[in-house]
């Protein structure tokens, strides 16, 4: 029985072609943006047995996230500060640019922040008209404590014209919901200790001119503010669920697996042609073929 031997050298042969099948599977594509203002400095989240800051623990998760998204996927990096989102890269394949992507979020940290100020929601919407000018439109991952600073006057929100759900995507938050005090540091990143409550505004200045004017409006404990607290950072939930709502975006906690499945998302998927490589299966069918000549001869 020689046709065996035969086959399985056709099939060796073939895998030195390089053949290819192109499938539809569904893959990712991603901008994802790293709150780097200082509150992201606090250090109320733990990593291996230590704790860690919010954006070394955001960077940490994020690395297996990538890691885990499937070959094919693409994914950028950006970064927000003051009001605004910047796009450092756009969007590269996670497996053929892996050591980029590494590298480029290593070297994050918040010596790249040039302003005091935390405007959550206008950097959002950035973030947001950075996705929709991408070709393709890529899903949006803002990642972010939801410390608004200065505080927002809850009947004064800055208006947007953004579509919900014309980029999809999903807001992370970082932190731990205790609040903790945000350590300040200098143009290098050097400690110099922790800011006090004389050093941040504690209440927007429209509100505390109607504050002193007697009128009764709505508390900015509605954004997760808390007067007279405002140089101690938490987690702002309930403000980051909000945006989330109001934007067409999913909200997830950024730690871990769940951070990995939010960025694997069913709804942030599409469907893309992909090649797969067929020298595996070429390779393993000539063993069997091999195998199937040489078995009767052992019986």
């Amino acid at each position: 029985m020689k046709w065996p031997l035969f086959a399985a050298a056709v099939a060796l042969a073939a895998t030195f072609a390089r053949p290819t099948w192109l499938l539809e599977r569904p893959r990712f594509e991603h901008v994802v943006v790293l709150d780097v203002t200082q509150s992201m400095n606090v250090q109320d989240e733990v990593l291996d047995g230590r704790p860690v800051s919010r954006l070394d623990a955001a960077k940490a998760a994020l690395r297996h996230a990538v890691e885990a998204l499937p070959c094919g996927s693409k994914v950028g990096w950006a970064i927000f500060t003051e009001y605004r989102s910047y796009l450092l890269f756009t969007p590269v394949e996670v497996c053929a640019h892996r050591a980029e992507l590494r590298s480029a979020l290593a070297s994050i940290d918040g010596r790249m922040a040039w302003s005091g100020n935390s405007e959550i929601a206008k950097g959002l919407h950035s973030a947001i008209g950075i996705a929709r000018q991408l070709p393709g439109t890529p899903s949006l991952v803002f990642v972010t404590d939801g410390h608004e600073a200065p505080p927002l006057d809850p009947n004064q929100r800055p208006p947007f014209d953004d579509k919900p759900g014309e980029v999809a995507g999903v807001i992370v938050g970082v932190g731990a919901l205790k609040p903790s005090p945000i350590p300040k540091s200098d143009a290098r990143g050097r400690p110099l200790g922790f800011w006090s409550a004389d050093d941040v505004p504690q209440t927007h200045p429209h509100r505390l001119n109607r504050d002193l004017n007697g009128r009764d409006d709505v508390p900015s404990s509605a954004l997760g503010a808390t007067s007279g607290m405002e140089h101690l950072s938490s987690l702002r939930e309930g403000y980051l669920r909000l945006l989330a709502n109001e934007n067409g975006l999913a909200y997830s906690h950024g730690r871990g697996e769940e951070l990995s499945a939010a960025l694997r998302a069913p709804a942030l998927s599409r469907p893309v042609k992909t090649a797969l490589d067929l020298r595996t299966a070429l390779a393993a069918l000539a063993l069997m073929l091999l195998l199937l000549r040489w078995i009767p001869r052992r019986r």
